[in-house]
């Protein structure tokens, strides 16, 4: 499947998205210890979304996914703690976001609107969601500590 600017438009504008429900992190180990979280993105046209988070607080790394089903890529992301480079070779730093584009599926640019570090992730969902008109109806429950020989 491939999507055009209008219809990527067309989903970040609409503002029906909706989560609903609390979202709890769970703990993994598989690239070191991190926290993880998945949940649908509900909304009235039914775009096929699901968003994931990432947060490893040993190196203070915070990512915020979009996912489109039918495309099967991020469609639009935030990253915290960590460069990206674009085609053109635009390095860009932290934090960034992802916005699809037919040009480039993975364009990052610096974003005005994320002012909390990624040591406070309640904090960057609740900016993250402004953007594309995603209403959380619940909570984002802070990420578990990690705890000593769980990993």
């Amino acid at each position: 499947m491939n999507l055009t600017e209008a219809e990527m438009t067309a989903i970040l504008d609409d503002p029906s998205k909706r989560i609903e429900g609390s979202i709890q992190w769970t703990l993994r180990n598989e690239v070191g210890p991190f926290a993880f979280f998945q949940a649908r993105v509900e909304s009235v046209a039914g775009w096929p979304l699901f968003i994931k988070g990432s947060y490893n607080p040993e190196s203070s790394k915070l990512a915020f996914a979009l996912i489109h089903q039918g495309y099967g890529r991020r469609v639009y992301g935030l990253c915290l703690g960590n460069f990206h480079t674009n085609l053109n070779r635009s390095r860009i730093g932290s934090p960034h976001k992802h916005r699809w584009t037919e040009v480039d599926d993975q364009f990052a640019y610096s974003p005005s609107d994320i002012t909390a570090p990624a040591t406070e992730p309640v904090e960057v969902w609740l900016q993250f969601c402004r953007e594309p008109n995603i209403t959380h109806i619940g909570r984002l429950q802070a990420p578990p500590p990690l705890q000593a020989g769980l990993f």
